[in-house]
């Protein structure tokens, strides 16, 4: 018996360290990253002292919680740098990126430099911003994306995508792709007046007080 202890013991780390990504996950995803490490804790049924031998900083369960985000955000970058039409490259990017961080509010805060300190978000945000920054060069060299346009932009549509609000994540999600084609077509030098995603209801059209 004494022999399976350590196995044990590394064991219940394993599920530990699992249980708080998953509840760090939840909690970032749904009320961003001002979630308290302690709720974290209860939420991953385990006690603070368990949580901050694991993660001894915020900006390491932050990090570590959105790996797999960071790591999306880089493929979907690279795959539009590798479109030989970098306007479609670019649409690619604001489309799919907006989706991402509509999925995930704790994500967007952490991307839109929330958190700076935290070494891995900042790095994949630098990547990131540098590999649009030269699509939207040549996207310009196309004369499909506006001459004005300014990195800026982008982060503006960011911050406006991470605004939306909805009952549920369906909903979030495709009133970011309708926000998205806007935004698109307001960067394009002619807009075609593509036909738009279908509207999302974010808020009753039926006013306050209004009675049957």
């Amino acid at each position: 018996m004494t022999d399976d202890l350590p196995h044990s013991l590394r064991s219940d780390a394993r599920d530990n360290r699992a249980r708080v990504l998953e509840a760090a996950r939840e909690l970032f995803s749904a009320d961003g990253l001002d979630v308290p490490m302690r709720e974290i804790a209860r939420r991953a049924g385990v006690g603070p002292a368990t949580l901050y031998r694991r993660f001894p900083t915020k900006q390491a369960l932050v990090a570590e919680a959105f790996a797999d985000q960071l790591n999306a955000c880089r493929a979907i970058v690279d795959e539009a740098c590798a479109e030989p039409d970098p306007w479609r490259g670019l649409c690619q990017v604001i489309e799919r990126v907006c989706e991402l961080h509509a999925r995930d509010r704790g994500f967007t805060e952490a991307f839109l430099s929330s958190y700076p300190d935290t070494v891995d978000v900042a790095a994949g945000r630098e990547y990131t911003v540098g590999a649009v920054a030269a699509l939207a060069r040549r996207a310009k060299e196309t004369g499909r994306l506006r001459s004005d346009f300014v990195l800026d932009d982008l982060i503006l549509v960011l911050m406006a995508n991470k605004g939306l609000r909805a009952a549920s994540a369906a909903t979030q999600v495709a009133a970011s792709r309708r926000f998205a084609a806007l935004a698109i077509q307001a960067l394009e030098t002619r807009p075609r007046q593509e036909p738009l995603p279908p509207a999302a209801r974010l808020v009753s059209a039926e006013p306050r007080g209004t009675s049957r």
